[in-house]
């Protein structure tokens, strides 16, 4: 796909490898005309070399070539694994290569639609400082827009992606399987235009007030700030009654997640919005009381620790929600050609 953009860029393509049917399949479908050549050849042919490869790949990708001698000094070698820097390309570096990390924040379907998803697509460049404007410059050739990461921050960048993505994708999930057990035939229509909402809400919240970020030196509340429902209203007695109706909704259909979820999401969600001030300490701390494990229905008391607790004793966390608001008050596999690009 990005060899598709860069072709698009004006930058020709000399070849591409491509060994299962469906990943020919695709190399015609977005490269037509490229002849399809074992790895080796390819880096021997090209100036800019792409690696989009699976994370656990890529570093015996990068040795195994620097074993047969493939990697030419002056080549500009770039990854798109979001999980790596430049380190992991220590190898072709030894023979003197350009090294680049560009990771497009974005998950792709593999077709000719994901082109238009890298239009103003914010990409991770990392390398070495004197060669990062080669990297910025081919990630707005392909339209997306450069973001510098250091090399020691890409773990945390990848992992927040992820975090924010693949566990969205598991919420809705969650939600519809719970809707469709309520009887709810269309579960994705129901919930589209409120999830829509309250994620433009929260990715509102977290834009700059200054065109300049850099100037910024309170982000306020962030996205917790567009945070609705129970937890923000402080109404334990619902969030009691959504465990009961989740934990019945569990033992029915084995979803035992969904209980699991919606526990750790609403702690972390008191907690956040007291922090923020949006909640008083007293409101979070009955909150937390409802979602402790062992709390018997319908009585606001908390139960012991036991087996599958998760995290700290209420009470534990009941002290330090107090304290936050005193505070406040005071002031390696050989390489496979074959592999997808990464996603987030």
């Amino acid at each position: 796909m990005l060899g598709s953009a860069l072709r698009s860029a004006g930058h020709p393509v000399v070849a591409v490898s491509a060994i299962s049917r469906e990943s020919r399949d695709r190399a015609e479908a977005m490269l037509p005309g490229v002849p399809v050549l074992d790895v080796p050849e390819v880096v021997r042919r090209a100036e800019l070399v792409l690696l989009a490869v699976p994370d656990d790949v890529l570093g015996g990708l990068v040795q195994g070539l620097a074993d047969v001698g493939a990697w030419q000094g002056g080549q500009i070698v770039v990854h798109t694994s979001g999980r790596y820097g430049v380190d992991v390309l220590a190898p072709a570096r030894a023979a003197g290569v350009i090294p680049l990390a560009l990771h497009p924040a974005m998950t792709f379907t593999g077709t000719s639609l994901d082109l238009s998803r890298l239009e103003g697509c914010s990409f991770a460049v990392t390398g070495p400082a004197p060669v990062l404007p080669i990297g910025q410059a081919l990630v707005v050739e392909v339209g997306g827009e450069p973001v510098v990461v250091d090399e020691e921050a890409r773990g945390l960048y990848h992992a927040a992606l992820a975090h924010g993505a693949n566990h969205l994708v598991v919420l809705v999930a969650q939600a519809a399987q719970a809707l469709a057990a309520a009887g709810v035939v269309d579960p994705g229509r129901m919930l589209a235009p409120l999830l829509e909402a309250a994620l433009d809400g929260a990715l509102r919240a977290e834009q700059p007030s200054s065109p300049d970020a850099s100037e910024q030196t309170d982000r306020g509340a962030g996205a917790i700030g567009a945070l609705t429902g129970p937890v923000r209203r402080g109404d334990s007695g619902t969030v009691r009654e959504h465990l009961e109706a989740l934990t019945a909704f569990a033992g029915a259909s084995g979803a035992a997640d969904v209980v699991e979820g919606y526990r750790a999401l609403a702690r972390s969600a008191a907690g956040r919005a007291l922090a923020a001030g949006l909640v008083s300490s007293a409101a979070a701390t009955g909150v937390l009381d409802a979602l402790a494990p062992g709390t018997a229905p319908g009585t606001g008391a908390a139960g012991h620790d036991g087996p599958g607790r998760e995290g700290p004793g209420t009470d534990d966390a009941a002290g330090r929600l107090h304290q936050k608001e005193e505070q406040r008050d005071d002031a390696d596999a050989p390489y496979d050609p074959d592999g997808q690009e990464d996603d987030a």
